[in-house]
């Protein structure tokens, strides 16, 4: 793929992963519609900032609307309210939900009309190895990026005679606010942000950006036991 003739919409730009996927982006050529809740936290040189707000229908239509010329699409946005599913309050699970399976789905049904009138791209799901395994401790995110690793499967067929390729990036934790409190081995942003940049590049369908992803998918073959050794 030659960027330097993509227009990319990364939602959640204005900081984090998002930040530096649009980064990345742009160091590669590409023009770069940065989305955010409000558009004057993006300070990425280069990028053009624009109003998204992906739980919000009218807010998705308007950045449709502002566009017409977007090629490649980065659903990034994300919620992580810490939910567990037996205590919390229901609203942050639903928040969970709306953020990346309802979300996610509003954004890619608005622009992969737009998508395909400019003779097709690609549309890349921001996921995490935890769409595969899931803490219960934070089992309302987990539950809902499972449901948007099934979106983008299902989606990645039906789009595919539109000469849009869906692809679903799983990574483990990246050094960003959403996981400021995570003791644990994190991933540089911008590290992340290439590997899914050359996956855009080479086709890819599926990208595992590091060892927690892989040793998620490859868990999936040995079935409960293997993914909840914890279990009697």
């Amino acid at each position: 793929m030659d960027f330097s003739t993509s227009t990319a919409l990364v939602t959640g730009a204005n900081r984090g992963f998002g930040r530096a996927l649009a980064a990345e982006l742009l160091r590669r050529g590409a023009t770069v519609y940065a989305g955010a809740r409000n558009p004057d936290q993006v300070d990425l040189p280069g990028a053009k900032p624009i109003a998204l707000d992906i739980t919000d229908p009218a807010s998705v239509a308007a950045a449709t609307e502002a566009t017409g010329d977007v090629t490649v699409l980065i659903n990034n946005a994300g919620s992580a309210t810490g939910a567990d599913l037996l205590t919390a309050d229901p609203d942050d699970i639903r928040l969970e939900m709306d953020t990346h399976y309802f979300g996610t789905l509003s954004v890619v049904r608005s622009f992969a009309p737009q998508i395909a009138a400019n003779g097709g791209g690609t549309i890349l799901n921001i996921l995490s190895g935890l769409s595969w395994v899931s803490f219960p401790e934070i089992g309302a995110y987990c539950a809902a990026k499972s449901a948007e690793w099934s979106l983008t499967n299902a989606l990645r067929v039906q789009l595919a005679g539109e000469g849009i390729r869906v692809a679903g990036l799983h990574v483990g934790y990246m050094d960003t606010d959403m996981v400021r409190d995570v003791d644990a081995a994190k991933s540089d942003p911008a590290d992340i942000a290439r590997i899914a940049v050359d996956g855009i590049a080479s086709g890819a369908y599926e990208i595992l950006a590091d060892s927690a992803a892989r040793q998620a998918q490859a868990a999936l073959a040995g079935g409960v036991s293997m993914l909840y050794p914890q279990l009697p």
